[in-house]
Order: structure tokens, then sequence, then C-alpha cells
């Protein structure tokens, strides 16, 4: 009675549009969070079928979830906790990144030292710098001590600093081209405490749709590869969604006018009419904020939610439409096929597609289109 329709199809097909489009060399797709809410490992094959290099996640229990699905692909992990455990991941070449002297000690402590035999046993890391988001990485007067430090842990078989990055803040395209200036001024620091990072990576979906020239050795895409549109030449490449939420009718009835439907009878029936109950509600990941305002589709009809959306279900005021129990009533997929959009809901909700999402719960099936 409630289904997320997942398609791998559409996340290959835009990983490779996506792909085609950037000059960069190297393509990082991000899985983090169940993949955006649509199952890391499916995201993952799907992202690896439609051409990305390296996969993304945020925590290394992510990572670990890919390597124990048999996927071999280089991942990127960068949030970890000071008394985390980092010892399995880097065991299964997962890449971390560092940013901080702390950090750094965290993973050297962690690490198995390399040697000219079997480098691949350093830990892998990717020095992080903040240049403007003010989340994590080290700021412009730590970066150089922890430049050094990081080579001197290399040249002990401790790490291997495969890459430099930081994250934009997307405030306005000057701030972007600030920070990206500032970026790779901290690529060059780099290099001249004695590293010689194979990836430099700032831009996002956001950037790499934006701002092509700061595109550097990779780009990390996260939103855009399931379809949520992101504004600029991502516009014009065909993306698609790759989620479509939806819950069965489960119960109509015929009420007359001025029924008050839902906690508070914030919405009331304007004359006799039928109403449906679909049974999502904000434990599932339909938010409370769009009541009697969420757009659905049921039997190829356009409604709205009626009332207030409650923790396990919602109404919809369908009229005389002939709607079923039985029939599906989808809250978001593709408009291409007439369902309404994941924005339309974020609109409706005050907030964006990112969270819509990532927010749909553990009790709705992930069913994966073949």
């Amino acid at each position: 009675m409630r289904e997320a329709l997942i398609r791998p199809q559409a996340i290959s097909q835009n990983v490779q549009a996506i792909r085609q489009a950037t000059s960069a060399a190297k393509t990082l797709v991000v899985v983090k969070a169940g993949g955006y809410g649509h199952g890391a490992v499916t995201a993952a094959r799907a992202a690896l079928e439609g051409g990305a290099d390296w996969l993304g996640t945020a925590d290394v229990d992510e990572a670990l979830e890919l390597r124990e699905a048999g996927i071999t692909a280089p991942v990127l992990s960068w949030l970890f906790g000071p008394s985390d455990d980092l010892s399995v991941a880097l065991e299964n070449g997962i890449d971390v990144g560092v940013s901080s002297l702390g950090q750094l000690a965290q993973v050297v402590s962690q690490a198995s030292p390399g040697t000219p035999a079997s480098p691949g046993t350093a830990a892998r890391v990717h020095l992080k710098i903040d240049t403007g988001l003010g989340r994590s990485g080290a700021t412009p007067d730590q970066w150089a001590a922890l430049c050094e430090a990081a080579a001197t842990a290399q040249r002990g078989g401790k790490v291997r600093v495969v890459g430099v990055f930081s994250h934009l803040s997307g405030a306005s395209a000057e701030a972007d081209a600030i920070q990206g200036a500032a970026f790779a001024l901290a690529c060059d620091q780099a290099r001249a405490s004695g590293l010689d990072p194979e990836l430099c990576h700032i831009s996002a979906s956001n950037a790499t749709s934006n701002s092509p020239e700061l595109a550097s050795d990779m780009v990390r895409i996260g939103i855009a590869a399931y379809g949520v549109p992101v504004a600029g030449r991502f516009a014009g490449l065909g993306l698609r969604p790759a989620m479509r939420f939806s819950g069965q009718v489960v119960l109509t009835k015929r009420v007359s006018s001025g029924h008050g439907v839902g906690y508070g009878h914030t919405y009331q029936t304007t004359s006799e009419t039928t109403l449906a109950l679909v049974p999502l509600g904000y434990a599932d990941g339909v938010p409370r904020h769009a009541s009697s305002a969420g757009p659905v589709v049921i039997a190829g009809r356009r409604f709205s939610v009626s009332g207030r959306v409650s923790m396990d279900q919602f109404s919809v005021d369908v009229g005389d439409h002939g709607v079923k129990e039985g029939d599906w009533c989808v809250l978001w997929g593709d408009p291409g096929e007439g369902h309404p959009s994941v924005e339309e809901w974020a609109e409706a909700a005050g907030t964006i597609g990112y969270e819509m999402i990532t927010r749909v719960g553990p009790r709705v099936p992930r069913v994966i289109e073949r």
C-alpha cells in the first residue's frame, strides 16, 4: 500500500549525460543517506553503470555497506568522529576526508604503514580546506600546517594524499568565484609542501551546472544524478527523476457538505463529495507543512492533500471523479508521465527537493524497476 519505485536506469542515464557535459576527467557520484533515499547499493551500481569513476558517502559505515555488497570502485567518505574506528574502512581501501591535524593524527594512528612492495596499505586521504562554506575543512591559516603534517606522514608510509577538496557555498556566482580562487591557491600550496594529489575537486551538482570553469580534476554529482532539477546547463540534459513515491487508496467514503477533514478541521468540504484515504504520513516522509497543499495524482486526475497530514495518513477530496479503493495516489514522480514533481512538493512544504527524497521513511518499500 506504500511504494517508492526506484528507477536505476534513470540514474545511469543521468550520470552518463552529466559526464558528457563536463570537462572534468573524473566523476564522483554521491550515494550518501541511502543513495538520497533511493538505496545506496542500487544507486551506486546504477551510477557506475552510467560511467561514474568514484562514489561518495558521508560516513565510513555507508562506504563499508558498498564494499559488503561487492562494489570495488573508489569510495570517498568525509565524516567521522574522534572516537570512530576507521581501521576496517582503511583496510577496505576507503578514502577518507581529513579536515584537521587531529583527524590526520587519528587516521595515522589507525593506518598500516605502506612498503615499496605493498604501497596500497597506506591510508588514502583527501585533505579538505574550508574556502568559505564554514563547515568542515581546515581554515586557510591552518592549511599549511595540515599539508606539511600530511607530507611527513606520507613520507613515513602511513598515508597517501590522493586528493585535495572543498565545497562551495552557492551564495552567489561572485562568492563561488572567490572560493574557486582560494581553492586553486590551496592546491598550489599542497604541492609546494611536497604533496602530489591526483585529484583536486570542489564542484558539486550546482557548480558543475553553473560554473564549469571550476570543474578541476573531478566533479562530485549528488542531487542531479537522481533527476532532481538543477538550474543552469543541466536543465537541457533531459535528466529524469529516479523515484516515484505513491500510496494506494485504502478507503473511500461519501460525506456531506461542511464535513471537517483531519486534525483541527483546517479543511472542510464545500459540497457532498468523496474522501479518499492514503496511508502515507509524516512518518513516511510526507511533510506536514504541505497540508492542504501537496499535489497528488489519482487515476490520472490531479488533486491536493485535503486537511492536515497525519503521522500515517492523509485525505484527498476527490469529488465525484470515480476514485476507488485500490487506486494508486502518486505524490511525486516524473512530470513527463503526468506526475507532480518533487519540486512542487518542496515548494508546498517550504523546503528543498533534497529533503523530500531523503526523508522517505523506512516503512516505504523501495521497489526496483527492472
